[in-house]
């Protein structure tokens, strides 16, 4: 008799790896990881169904070569594994996921301010780099900078990135709607980017790939505004919406 229990069961935890996977996994440094691991546990596999085959010399075969490379896959995937159980701390997110807009913050100084720091210096082609963490795990910044823990204010933030000062060439990190660091030095992306895109964009695009922290980033070059999430780029011309995506980022 066909146990339906069973496939039922089945179908959940595919489902669940699936939302596992896209909110985890998917356009981050750890995706090619991860599908070594898959293709690992594979081999595995079939080495143990050659064995129940009586295809020994065959299965012999697979069962080193699973051995060899469950061995030298730590030391080949040595930094991913170190991005792949940061973003395995990130609980926070699975609550993010289920989270109801319940509960959301009202106060909207501190989203004014960075929309209108962020509007003035897009117009005066000044550089910024701002780190929204959400479920952010420390580890994967490489350095947070210098300590502020200060109220989010327009004034402030364009002291930060004007040219002259010691800390704009860093990343401004907002923890809990403060100016928590300035100065930070965020992963480089590995990823081939287009020729337009500097350092700024690179580290902007890098952090969002190994976490769930939302970065904006504005060009020295062209003044162009951009938000790095989850391993992607997104172009904000329109204040209204750079300020409602803004909104959704700082009440999660």
């Amino acid at each position: 008799m066909f146990n339906w229990i069973g496939l039922a069961q089945i179908i959940v935890i595919v489902i669940l790896l699936l939302v596992f996977y896209r909110t985890f996994i998917k356009n981050t440094s750890s995706e090619k990881l991860v599908r070594g691991l898959l293709g690992l546990a594979l081999l595995w596999g079939l080495s143990f169904v050659l064995s129940w085959a009586k295809l020994d010399l065959l299965a012999a075969f697979l069962h080193w070569t699973a051995l060899f490379l469950s061995i030298s896959i730590i030391v080949v995937f040595q930094p991913e594994l170190r991005k792949f159980m940061a973003l395995m701390g990130n609980i926070d997110e699975w609550r993010r996921i289920f989270k109801s807009n319940q509960g959301i913050n009202k106060d909207t100084k501190a989203l004014d301010a960075i929309v209108s720091a962020v509007e003035y210096m897009s117009a005066k082609h000044t550089g910024a780099l701002i780190v929204f963490t959400g479920s952010l795990d420390e580890s994967a910044i490489d350095k947070p900078g210098i300590e502020i823990d200060a109220l989010i204010s327009s004034e402030l933030l364009l002291t930060i990135f004007f040219n002259k000062t010691p800390l704009h060439d860093g990343a401004v990190i907002i923890e809990k709607n403060r100016i928590a660091y300035a100065g930070g030095i965020l992963p480089l992306s590995k990823n081939n980017l287009n020729w337009k895109y500097g350092t700024r964009h690179r580290a902007a695009l890098g952090l969002s790939e190994v976490s769930g922290a939302v970065v904006l980033v504005v060009s020295e070059e062209s003044g162009d505004i951009s938000i790095a999430e989850k391993g992607k780029f997104t172009k904000y011309d329109d204040m209204k919406k750079l300020r409602a995506k803004l909104e959704k980022v700082m009440t999660k």
